[in-house]
């Protein structure tokens, strides 16, 4: 393979002819031996940020250009051709195009100087073989002193990673509110379908399948409510605020003038911090976003750990949940909860997330977190893993799942759950003798009823209907 030679100030390297990548994605991949991929959304995210920098220092150049023009510019300025070869290869990077030459894994040190250097290798090396040059001859077209005009490793790369989490964002509130959507059919389906309510394992009081099913749906509305409101917590970057948020070396141009680029480009509520030192130095609003998601992966595996338990041997078999896939390569015919297995292990990866989120946020020292490659992975990872979750739970568990309506009837009207309902009528003392009749010699309610003679028939079967074991307490009329 043809070798061609990039230098920087610590010596030289061998890069791959047609890499788009360059010393600086080299000496990362030497550096930080670790093998887990970088997110491809935030890598597009960076295009975007790109896209909105080399917009801004454009617009600059050209009101410079207007300023002095019968004079020799103040500054060193970028010819139009080239700004607009690097706008048409960030838009590739938003596109996830060039993907294979961005070679950082995860996990780096440098506080994601890597990230940002690798991205600008690429946009340099693309908008160079865009222009009929070759790939490394930074002549025309630097990765410093071009595509990272104006820019710092510390505004550019919290931005792209807000960008990218106000994306996925959007999808996890779809994917919650169509999982929603799928509880809330149940709901209506089985609204009046009885079945025994428990506490602590422990059979309770009657309840239904709608009422069941309510929970989960009222949970995920919450859920929605919250995921929304994190675009509050991160719309607020700190681009253009160069090193620490001072925006040192930036001019006050294209401070005032970027963000509103990236709200073009993307469609997002991005808005520029009024303390950009704020911005680049805390990331509670990260700890904050991911608190929230964090309490989304509850209610998921509470959710599931429930229809499990409902679904299982063990449990009665309830509810009939989709069988998706073999269960075991030795016992014919096993089928396992494939789905809430899968959804559990997200939600522990999240919790895993969310301590690891919070303890290097709480590592940033004065003015920079120097762990934000990490931290990123860890939250992106997050709100994919519960998209995920959520669409499978919709598509594979909830949408096929069916309730055994006669056999909860029968356990329920078999069940001591059931004397409750009595005891407004006969009291604490006769119903717990009828719970321990019905326990101990397996009979229903009307089998002891008539047993015991309690209450006439009539009026029991009246108090058994489902309008009345489910409406919210009773009347002295109902006595």
């Amino acid at each position: 393979m043809q070798q061609r030679t990039e230098t920087d100030s610590l010596g030289s390297r061998q890069v791959p002819e047609d890499a788009l990548y360059g010393i600086h994605a080299i000496r990362a991949r030497e550096n930080f031996p670790d093998f887990t991929p970088f997110h491809i959304e935030w890598y597009q995210a960076m295009g975007l940020v790109k896209q909105a920098c080399f917009l801004a220092a454009g617009s600059y150049f050209r009101a410079l250009g207007k300023k002095f023009s019968n004079q020799p510019l103040p500054v060193r300025t970028i010819p139009q051709p080239v700004i607009d070869s690097m706008i048409l290869a960030a838009s590739e990077v938003a596109r996830g195009k060039f993907f294979d030459h961005f070679i950082v894994p995860a996990v780096s040190g440098g506080a994601g100087t890597s990230i940002n250097m690798n991205v600008n290798e690429i946009i340099a090396n693309a908008a160079l073989r865009s222009l009929g040059n070759k790939p490394g001859d930074y002549r025309l077209i630097d990765p410093t002193e071009d595509a990272n005009v104006y820019q710092s490793t510390n505004d550019v790369v919290p931005t792209a990673l807000k960008v990218a989490l106000m994306l996925l964002l959007n999808e996890l509130e779809s994917a919650i509110n169509r999982l929603r959507e799928e509880f809330e059919e149940l709901e209506g389906r089985y609204r009046d379908s009885l079945r025994v309510g428990y506490t602590q394992m422990q059979e309770a009081v009657p309840s239904s399948y709608g009422k069941l099913f309510s929970n989960y749906s009222d949970a995920l509305s919450r859920d929605w409510w919250r995921v929304s409101k994190c675009f509050e917590r991160i719309k607020v970057v700190n681009l253009g605020g160069s090193a620490i948020g001072t925006s040192a070396a930036v001019p006050r141009y294209f401070v005032m003038e970027v963000v509103q680029h990236l709200q073009q480009i993307t469609g997002l509520p991005v808005t520029r911090g009024e303390n950009l030192t704020d911005t680049t130095s805390n990331l509670d609003a990260l700890v904050e976003v991911h608190a929230t998601i964090k309490a989304h992966a509850v209610n998921l595996e509470k959710m599931v750990n429930d229809l499990r338990l409902l679904a299982s041997d063990i449990g009665g078999a309830g509810i009939c949940i989709p069988q998706q896939q073999v269960g075991s390569s030795i016992m014919p015919g096993k089928v396992n909860p494939v789905i809430p297995e899968f959804v559990i292990s997200s939600a522990h990866q999240v919790y895993a997330n969310d301590q690891l989120v919070s303890a290097l946020s709480a590592q940033g020292c004065l003015e920079l977190n120097a762990y934000l490659p990490l931290i990123g992975y860890a939250m992106i990872q997050s709100v994919k893993l519960l998209i995920g979750s959520c669409n499978t739970m919709a598509e594979n568990l909830v949408k096929g799942l069916e309730v055994n309506t006669e056999a909860s009837l029968r356990q329920l009207m078999h069940s001591p759950a059931i004397t409750t309902m009595l005891s407004p009528y006969i009291g604490y003392h006769k119903a717990a003798e009828a719970a321990k009749l019905m326990k101990s010699a397996g009979k229903s309610i009307q089998d002891v009823n008539r047993e015991l003679n309690l209450i006439p028939a009539e009026k029991l079967d009246e108090l058994l209907k489902p309008a009345n074991l489910l409406k919210t307490g009773y009347t002295v009329n109902d006595l």
